[in-house]
């Protein structure tokens, strides 16, 4: 038997000063509750899957990256849990050093993958000729520069949140390193398995997909079964289920709610059409944006058509 939290408790990827812990800031349920900092998603989710946390913040999109691929792989294969809420983190990075560190004297820079990857051309540009040093997170990588024997030992800098310096005496060689100064984080509470939540009209509905066969024309079944209802996929992303090449499953979103006509009906097309659909659930969106919907999708055209064909079964029409 999982063992439950004796408190509301929520893991998120620290230490603090992470966006991840920016995300968490809003919910208004975390308020004044226990916040777990794990080191990674997989323990993220351990900890909802066996009680020990209410549920775990954790990144799954980036505007400049697009989807984090260990996120997605995760919930592809931990059973039991379900997506409440999702947050957006606009992101932007400060390069800081030793107190002391000039940034021509910087050589290598420690960073988060990720980070570095939404960071590379100023470092480029300013930092001619640098070696990267990858870390766990971008508070990890600030930290490890003042700890003796560590990675950040090797680094004469890190890439870091602006605001690092309020938790680590460091200092900021530059502001506002991020390549795109639009790039947005996006975040998802995850739970464990949870009746849905009534629609709003503002909702989005994560699922897990996977194509029956590799053959011509699957991927094609596949998309109709949103297109012929006019369902539009806010995100649309391929991972190999790791079983034999050719193999994928495609995690989704869409504008809507499972409660929604045209959105159940789509949902029993992929229950025909695939070996294995994954319900992530319906929540609202973090931006507030209604989906736009025909009068032939709505939910009174669906059941203006179930009335129809009952009516031609029953002989009163």
């Amino acid at each position: 038997m999982p063992t439950r939290a004796s408190s509301t408790t929520y893991s998120y990827l620290g230490p603090a000063g992470t966006f991840t812990e920016a995300a968490l800031k809003q919910v208004p349920e975390a308020v004044g509750a226990d916040w777990k900092s794990v080191n990674n998603v997989g323990e993220a989710l351990a900890d909802v899957v066996s009680g020990v946390s209410t549920a775990a913040m954790i990144a799954i999109e980036n505007s400049v990256e697009g989807g984090v691929s260990a996120t997605q792989d995760a919930l592809a294969t931990v059973p039991g849990l379900r997506i409440v809420g999702e947050y957006l983190v606009r992101v932007n990075f400060v390069l800081v050093a030793r107190p002391g560190t000039r940034v021509e004297e910087v050589r290598v820079v420690n960073a988060h993958p990720v980070a570095y990857a939404q960071t590379h051309r100023w470092l480029e540009r300013n930092l001619p000729g640098h070696g990267h040093l990858p870390a766990s997170s971008n508070v990890a990588a600030a930290a490890s520069l003042l700890e003796s024997g560590g990675a950040g030992g090797s680094a004469d800098a890190a890439v870091a949140p602006p605001g690092i310096t309020d938790h680590h005496d460091l200092e900021v060689l530059a502001r506002d390193i991020g390549d795109n100064d639009q790039a947005v984080t996006r975040f998802v509470l995850v739970s464990r398995t949870v009746p849905v939540p009534p629609a709003t009209g503002a909702d989005k509905t994560s699922l897990i997909v996977e194509l029956p066969t590799d053959g011509s024309g699957a991927l094609v079944d596949m998309l109709e079964q949103f297109a012929t209802r006019g369902i539009n996929l806010s995100l649309i992303q391929s991972r190999p289920i790791g079983d034999s090449l050719g193999r994928y499953r495609f995690v989704i979103d869409l504008e809507g709610h499972v409660l929604d006509e045209r959105v159940a009906d789509a949902l029993l097309g992929l229950k025909r059409f695939s070996p294995n659909v994954t319900f992530l659930g319906s929540y609202p969106r973090a931006d507030g944006a209604s989906a736009e919907v025909s009068p032939r999708h709505d939910d009174e055209a669906f059941v203006d058509a179930r009335d129809w064909l009952r009516g031609l079964i029953s002989g009163l029409r």
